[in-house]
């Protein structure tokens, strides 16, 4: 089975990300790098007529091919097997000691070196001693240190990959093993924290691009988990028991068919590389199809899908890193993310492939870096999804100012100035609020003088004009043409009426030209106070009522809704000012 692989605050996060995960992997590997037991091995490929007595006089004689233990060694994939026969190099020390096979293989070794062999497998679940990450066997204590420890490694269905050997004392093998947990524990923890706050946010955003990402994160960690045996121990999962040849090729398959769709909406193909988006969402179809062949345990059709998924595997990758790399470049942000958190685990991948065929025999750490890899890549794709997500809200936000707002005076607009003058009405105990109805005079004979662009140029300067006189609290908005309401909250009849008054002489002072015969540009403003029972359609018609008294009395003044007078009020304020010559 094949491995898968700003601004400042968020590059310090990355650090920090970065460092936790190099520092583990450093403190791992110290420990693992303490000096072990020196070691001698020999091997040959197993005929089915052998015996451990004859390897081991074959091994006494030196007819068997050496190899240094401590590096990584990969055997043939033989029809009946590998035998290794590992010998440890004076000074012997005979205290209690732990031979460990790392990685571990998901095929079985048997070991003998006691009274009976002893079968060793991820999928144990025996009483014998458990390596985690790796397959260990505590030497029995009537062992002689100099005795040669015979192992047969049985043939398997999966691919052959690369093991090194190690013998340590007891207390040296607890202690690395413990780091290794703390290592792999944490590695998982950040995935399966990253999968279930994706998992909520799909739910509360009903976003599928989280769930495409909690898929694939997830498919990762059960491939990560099946391949250190971290799912048989120490989770003890006795139910996958069997069942890890055909469950790590289903979660190969299905986590690049996630990542294909997570990366199609998450980098905006459809927007940035439109073209790569139909051979992408083959690739996602075509491995949901090898999960379907390979589950139906058809031998025709299980042989196919096996021989077609590490070549999907391949190409998949580069496809994926080549698009993303083209949506990089044309402007796509998310790509990035994907770039960053992808790539390391894609070479990672290739040094891991390159180990197979019996290079970098010396990188041992490179199985532990792909599991810390891709705790890495889910921390970063989840930053990406969460600046997608900031990006997606700030977009909403000028959407709906846009949607809100008069595109010419920018104040709002006839509709959300309704909404939000009914809202102000309908809350709250009751209290004064006045509308003003304010229309522009002579603006036609503006229009037609001067040109709809010089009218336009008086409407922005009439709005600015406005939202400067008014409170920031006051609803201003353009109702239509050259006509403007403006609701005051906790405002009385007579105050009102001075805030209109001063809006009168503010655009006066505008000194906007109507005609060549001195004629400025006025508004005329009438007034409407809430009263029980009102609504926003009620008091702008009471309002539009009192404007239009103000027109008649001779425009470029204020009128209050006769409703509104009080004893101490005027139905009329007449506010007139000549230009200066």
């Amino acid at each position: 089975m094949e491995r898968l692989t700003t601004t400042p605050t968020t590059a310090r996060r990355r650090r920090s990300w970065c460092g936790l995960v190099l520092g583990l992997l450093c403190w791992f590997g110290l420990g693992t790098a303490q000096a072990a037991t020196p070691l001698n091995g020999a091997w040959r490929e197993a005929h089915p007529r052998d015996t451990p007595q004859t390897v081991l006089s074959e091994y006494h004689a030196g007819l068997l091919k050496s190899f240094d233990p401590s590096l990584l060694q990969r055997f043939p994939q033989g029809d009946a097997g590998n035998w290794v026969v590992i010998t440890a190099q004076p000074p012997w020390d005979d205290s209690a000691r732990v031979l460990t096979i790392y990685p571990a293989t998901l095929g079985t070794v048997t070991v003998f070196g006691g009274a009976q062999p002893q079968t060793l497998a991820l999928d144990d679940f025996s009483e014998s001693l458990h390596g985690h990450g790796r397959l260990a066997w505590q030497l029995p204590a009537g062992l002689a240190a100099s005795a040669p420890i015979l192992l047969k490694f049985e043939p398997s269905q999966t691919l052959s990959a690369p093991v090194r050997f190690h013998l340590e004392t007891a207390g040296e093998y607890a202690r690395n093993d413990a780091r290794w947990l703390v290592l792999a524990s944490a590695c998982f923890a950040v995935m399966l924290t990253m999968v279930l706050m994706a998992l909520s946010f799909a739910l509360m955003l009903r976003d599928v691009t989280y769930a495409w990402y909690a898929g694939y994160v997830l498919c990762y960690a059960l491939i990560q988990g099946i391949q250190t045996g971290f799912v048989f121990h120490p989770m003890e999962w006795q139910w996958l028991s069997g069942m890890a040849l055909l469950a790590g090729s289903a979660a190969v398959a299905l986590s690049v068919a996630f990542a294909s769709l997570f990366m199609m909406r998450f980098c905006e193909l459809q927007r940035y590389a439109p073209l790569l988006r139909v051979p992408v969402t083959a690739l996602a179809v075509g491995m949901i199809q090898l999960v379907l062949m390979r589950s139906s345990r058809i031998p025709l059709l299980v042989d196919v899908a096996q021989l077609l998924l590490n070549p999907l595997l391949m190409i998949g990758a580069v496809l994926l890193l080549v698009a993303a790399i083209v949506a990089a470049a044309r402007g796509s942000r998310q790509a990035w993310f994907f770039l960053a958190g992808w790539t390391p685990l894609l070479l990672l991948t290739a040094l891991t492939s390159a180990q197979v065929g019996g290079a970098l025999p010396r990188l041992d750490w490179l199985n532990d870096a792909s599991l810390a890899g891709g705790a890495f890549e889910a921390v970063v794709l989840s930053i990406g999804l969460a600046d997608r997500a900031l990006r997606l809200r700030h977009d909403r936000d000028i959407v709906r100012v846009l949607a809100d707002h008069d595109a010419l005076t920018n104040v709002l607009n006839r509709r959300a100035w309704t909404e939000r003058a009914s809202t102000l009405l309908s809350g709250g105990p009751p209290r004064p609020i006045a509308l003003l109805f304010l229309d522009l005079d002579h603006f036609k004979l503006l229009n037609d003088r001067h040109g709809h662009n010089a009218g336009d140029r008086a409407l922005v300067a009439v709005a600015k004009a406005l939202a400067a006189e008014l409170r920031p609290t006051d609803l201003l908005g353009r109702y239509g043409g050259e006509e403007f309401v403006a609701l005051l909250d906790g405002i009385p009849a007579q105050q009102a009426m001075q805030v209109a008054t001063r809006l009168c002489r503010r655009v006066h002072r505008l000194e906007i030209p109507v005609s060549e015969d001195s004629l400025l540009l006025s508004v005329s403003i009438g007034i409407a106070v809430r009263r029980e029972g009102d609504d926003v359609e009620s008091l702008v018609d009471r309002a539009d009522q009192a404007m239009y008294d103000a027109k008649l009395g001779g425009r470029n003044r204020v009128c209050l809704h006769a409703d509104s007078l009080t004893p101490r009020t005027s139905p009329h304020l007449h506010v007139v000012e000549k230009r200066e010559r």
